[in-house]
């Protein structure tokens, strides 16, 4: 996957919009951060948590991990080219759901 397949997915969901951080591709409920593209191939999403991140990285470290820099935070790095449609579908409704309001939920539940 590229991020234009990443975007693709993500615009299914009702208020995401495409934008920037930090000077690279962004994905954004309205004006709230989803996932950047950190560097070309390589995702930047944020997480429920640093356990449930920890959970991720130990469950596909082939697909998913962190460096030192995001150790105390909770967003987990993903390797796009090891990365499926479904899989990622099933990742950014967790992060979007987390974000959406109750109208955007409701219109995307139906």
């Amino acid at each position: 996957m590229d991020f234009d397949d990443v975007f693709a997915i993500a615009s299914t969901f009702p208020g995401v919009v495409r934008s920037t951080s930090y000077g690279t591709p962004a994905i954004k409920l309205g004006t709230k951060f989803l996932l950047r593209e950190r560097e070309p191939g390589i995702l930047a999403l944020q997480r429920p948590s640093i356990d449930e991140r920890d959970m991720l990285i130990e469950a596909d470290p082939d697909l998913f991990f962190i460096t030192d820099h995001y150790r105390d935070y909770r967003y987990v790095l993903i390797h796009m080219d090891r990365l499926t449609p479904e899989h990622f579908r099933v990742i950014f409704e967790t992060i979007w759901r987390e974000k959406a309001t109750k109208a955007q939920i409701s219109a995307y539940d139906r």
